[in-house]
C-alpha cells in the first residue's frame, strides 16, 4: 500500500491543508506498477512523500506572505488623493497638478468659455458629451491631461478655437481639445478623461481621487 499526499487548496491563501491517501500497488513518483511491497519500501516511500509535502507547505508559507505584501499599504492608499488649492485662481486661470503620475488640468473658466462650449453642436463632436456632464460647477474644469491618441501631454493654447477661448493642443499629432476637454479635431478618438474629484473647504480646495 502506497501513501500520497493530498493538498486542500484555499482560494485566498493557497494550500493550507494536507491529507494522506493510499495508493495501492502504484509508485507515487512515476505512476508505474510496482511489486515492491516490503515494509522497508513502504517506509521509504512514506518518508520521501512526507518530505516533499512539508517542502511544498514551506514554499506555500513563503508565497502567501509575499502575495499579501503586494497589496497596497495604508499610506499608499492615503496618497491616492491629492488636494489642490484653487482659492487664488481667477476666471481664465489654470494650473497643472499631479495625481498618480498623471498631469491634472484644472481650469477656472470664464463665462464666455462656458457659453461657447455649451453652444457647440454635439453632432460635430467625435466623442459627443455635453459640457454639463463633464463638470460639477460651470466655471471649473478638471481633466486628466493625457492625449487619448498616444498618451502625449497637450499644452494650453489661447485662441485655439475662437477669439478669447482657451483649449489644448497636442503637438505630437495635432489633436485639439476645447475648453471642456473634448476632442474637436485631430486623430485622438476620445475626450480628455475626467477624474474623480470633489470640492472641500468651502470650494477653495479640489480633492483629486475622491468622488463627490
Amino acid at each position: 500500500m502506497r501513501h500520497a499526499v493530498a493538498f486542500k487548496k484555499d482560494r485566498k491563501s493557497g494550500f493550507n491543508g494536507i491529507g494522506i491517501i493510499l495508493l495501492k500497488g502504484f509508485g507515487v513518483a512515476t505512476g508505474k506498477k510496482t511489486t515492491d511491497n516490503t515494509p522497508q519500501a513502504t517506509r521509504r516511500d512514506f518518508i520521501h512523500i512526507s518530505a516533499g509535502a512539508f517542502a511544498a507547505v514551506g514554499a506555500g508559507a513563503v508565497v502567501v506572505p509575499f502575495i499579501q505584501s503586494m497589496n497596497p499599504a495604508d499610506d499608499t492608499l492615503a496618497s491616492s488623493t491629492v488636494d489642490v488649492d484653487v482659492s487664488k485662481l481667477n476666471p481664465g486661470d489654470s494650473i497643472v497638478s499631479m495625481w498618480r503620475g498623471k498631469p491634472i488640468f484644472i481650469k477656472r473658466r470664464t463665462e464666455e468659455e462656458v457659453k461657447e462650449v455649451r453652444a457647440w453642436p454635439l453632432k460635430d463632436l467625435k466623442d459627443p458629451q455635453t459640457d454639463e456632464s463633464r463638470v460639477q460647477k460651470p466655471d471649473w474644469l478638471v481633466v486628466i491631461g493625457v492625449c487619448t491618441h498616444l498618451g502625449c501631454i497637450p499644452t494650453q493654447r489661447k485662441n485655439l478655437i475662437k477669439q478669447g477661448e482657451d483649449g489644448w493642443l497636442c503637438a505630437c499629432h495635432g489633436s485639439k481639445y476645447d475648453a471642456s476637454g473634448r476632442i474637436i479635431s485631430g486623430p485622438a478618438p476620445l475626450n480628455l478623461p475626467v477624474p474623480a474629484y470633489t470640492f472641500i473647504n468651502d470650494n477653495k480646495v479640489i480633492r483629486i481621487g475622491e468622488k463627490a
